[in-house]
Parts: C-alpha cells; sequence; structure tokens
C-alpha cells in the first residue's frame, strides 16, 4: 500500500493540523480534507472537490459521489469540507482552498502525484471557491519552512458547475454573499470576489456548466464569467443545457444534463488529466 493509499485510509484529515488562521471558534467544525485514490494505481492527476450549500452547508451528493466518479477516470479525489458560515466569513473559505491544492502540491511526488495536473471542481457556493481560489492564486512562500506554504496555491484547471460567480450583479446569490461577507460588504471586497473582474492571461483553463432555466443562481453568472475569459483568451468550454435546475450534481437520471460528465471526461483527456502518468 503506497503513502497516498495509507493517507487516505485515516479518512478525513485536519486541513490546518496545527490550526487555523485566527481564533479557534468554540463548537465550530475545524476544516478537513480526505483523500479518495482510486483502486490500484493513480494516473497522476488529482482534483479537489468543494461542495456546494451557500457557503452555509455541505451539499452530501456533491461531495463523496464526486470522488468516485472521478475515481472511474483513474483521478484522485480530494473532498474539502471548508469552514462556513455562521461561524467563519471571508477569507476562511480562501485559505481553506488554497491550503488544500498547497497540500496536495506539496506531497504530489510522495504520492505518485504530478504537481502540474491537479484542479478544482466546485456546485453553486463551492463553484464560487473555485473561481475564487483560480483568480487570487499565489506562488507560495519561498522562504517558508513549510513544504507545504512553499507551494504555489494555482490550480491547474477548474471544473464550476452551476457556480455563483458575481458578488456585484443583480445576478448574485444573495444568500451566499451574505454568509461569505455578511450583510453589507464593502464594494470593493465583493468585486475583488466576483471572478468575472478578477480573469487574467494566468487565470487556469476553465469547464463551465450551467442550466438556462436555474432560478436560485442564474445562468448570468457562468456566461459573465465565460465572456471574461474569452476576453484574456483563457481557454473554457462553456455548456448551458437549456432545461437544468439548481443542483443536479452528477446528473445521473435527470434528463438534459446527464450527458455533462461526459463532456468533462472529453475535456479533461483534452486537458491531459486522463493521460497515464509518466515517469519522472
Amino acid at each position: 500500500m503506497n503513502s497516498l493509499h495509507q493517507w487516505a485510509e485515516k479518512g478525513e484529515r485536519p486541513l490546518w493540523p496545527n490550526g487555523y488562521p485566527g481564533d479557534e471558534i468554540e463548537g465550530a467544525p475545524s476544516p478537513s480534507i480526505r483523500a479518495f485514490p482510486p483502486p490500484g494505481k493513480p494516473n497522476g492527476a488529482s482534483v479537489i472537490v468543494c461542495p456546494g450549500g451557500g457557503y452555509q452547508a455541505l451539499a452530501d451528493h456533491e461531495a463523496y459521489p464526486i470522488a468516485q466518479w472521478l475515481n472511474g477516470l483513474g483521478i484522485t479525489g480530494f473532498v474539502l469540507n471548508y469552514r462556513l458560515s455562521p461561524h467563519f466569513h471571508h477569507p476562511s473559505m480562501l485559505q481553506d482552498a488554497a491550503l488544500a491544492i498547497r497540500t496536495v502540491r506539496a506531497h504530489a511526488v510522495e504520492w505518485g502525484l504530478s504537481p502540474d495536473r491537479i484542479g478544482i471542481l466546485g456546485f453553486s457556493a463551492g463553484g464560487h471557491l473555485a473561481s475564487t481560489i483560480a483568480t487570487h492564486f499565489d506562488q507560495g512562500d519561498p522562504h517558508s519552512g513549510d513544504i507545504i506554504l512553499r507551494a504555489s496555491s494555482r490550480p491547474d484547471m477548474a471544473i464550476l458547475i452551476y457556480p455563483v460567480i458575481s458578488l456585484i450583479s443583480e445576478h448574485t446569490h444573495y444568500g451566499s454573499r451574505e454568509n461569505l461577507l455578511g450583510l453589507n460588504p464593502a464594494p470593493d471586497i465583493a468585486e475583488s470576489l466576483s471572478a468575472e473582474r478578477q480573469v487574467t492571461a494566468e487565470t487556469p483553463p476553465i469547464f463551465l456548466v450551467h442550466g438556462a432555466d436555474d432560478t436560485a443562481v442564474p445562468v448570468e453568472n457562468s456566461l459573465a464569467l465565460a465572456m471574461a475569459l474569452s476576453r484574456s483568451k483563457v481557454p473554457f468550454e462553456l455548456h448551458i443545457y437549456e432545461q437544468g435546475e439548481h443542483g443536479f450534481g452528477l446528473g445521473k437520471g435527470v434528463p438534459f444534463v446527464n450527458d455533462w460528465t461526459g463532456r468533462c471526461e472529453r475535456w479533461m483527456a483534452e486537458r491531459g488529466f486522463l493521460a497515464p502518468r509518466t515517469a519522472a
């Protein structure tokens, strides 16, 4: 059994074993991460999964079933239990997403993974979190004595399913914004966390899925991000389904949207995420 499987066998692992930034809050769940390596030898690619839930809960059907789907493709999944409202607000969630990517990248060689094939996948508010780290990453602290903190937090690609994107437009999901930033967030903070305003040429490739009839998180969120990616010439693929109400998850048995995973598989294959791991 390799070290990745040994790490995974321990189940949920504290994301911040020495304590997260800020004050400890009594009764608040601590952020954690759980690894789901595929049976046998992983292909080297990995994806960190951020379930949705409006920044106040984590949807079960957008967590472990997603890691299991990734396993079927040879990809190692990591489910991130990030911090939530009402105990936590920004930047706690972003700190958790960044550390999750750094952790996987810092241990990639040890775990038989590729440090340059680490993706992030998020649904709804988890999609907002994934889009935020895709536009707010850094290259790590080269002077840190911690190998994890020395690693980059940039994902190599992002998959966003019915994501919350904008926190400043009329199409925002106000519940997610309130849970993340409070009732009256400063306009500059809300804009900085609206991914359609933060895309640059360094933003990683992004795959987007949304239902045109989504009444919880309007499709305009994905459209706005797609337009920003196009302007910056960032590779992306966008799938808008005529019918696809919010929260369909993998879409199994759901008409119209049940083929998004197949489309995503082909896109990941084009990006090298389904290729066998090559020897170093």
